[in-house]
């Protein structure tokens, strides 16, 4: 059996939702369906930033990781870190796990905030994850949230995290990216 690890913030913990309806269970159930020999692991935390994920993602590392979704940057964006602080942190945890694991297959799952946030921050935000995606030949969701971020039938009435309708829009962005892979 094969590992996915999934490695992200409260999207991928699926915040305010039970397990079950967060997107990498949903992942996990249509592997099975298929009939793929592939176990998730959600290694999601709420809040959770890419320094965060810098310290924290060794100790995911004890299992053999057979791919990654990394999917963390989203609070970087919320908080306003430095772009190149966010790519530097993200190059960090792509170089530890190829160090342990050197056939590792990567998903990059790109995150982007909205323009209403004034100045060249929201452009610069979004392009540092398709710029990363190219420099460290991963595979690449464009927007994670396509679709759902706005949407208030597909998102917890904090208007911030996918309820589980949403949680199935993500689930499928990523098994767009996630199948070819397999």
């Amino acid at each position: 059996m094969k590992n996915i690890l999934f490695f992200g913030n409260s999207l991928t913990a699926g915040y305010g939702l039970p397990a079950a309806q967060a997107y990498p269970s949903l992942i996990q159930a249509k592997l099975t369906e298929e009939g793929y020999n592939y176990k998730v692991i959600n290694a999601g935390l709420s809040g959770d930033t890419s320094s965060g994920g810098v310290y924290r993602i060794d100790r995911w590392l004890n299992e053999p990781v057979d791919i990654l979704v990394l999917a963390l940057g989203a609070n970087d964006g919320l908080r306003g870190i430095p772009t190149r602080e966010t790519t530097k942190n993200l190059h960090e945890i792509i170089r530890k796990v190829r160090l342990k694991y050197p056939e590792v297959k990567i998903i990059l799952s790109g995150m982007e905030i909205p323009d209403i946030v004034p100045g060249r921050y929201a452009a610069e935000f979004r392009k540092l994850f398709r710029e990363l995606a190219l420099k460290e030949n991963v595979s690449f969701i464009p927007f994670l949230l396509e679709g759902v971020v706005g949407n208030r039938y597909l998102n917890l009435p904090d208007g911030v995290h996918p309820n589980a309708e949403g949680q199935k829009v993500l689930a499928q962005h990523t098994w767009k990216v996630l199948k070819d892979l397999l």
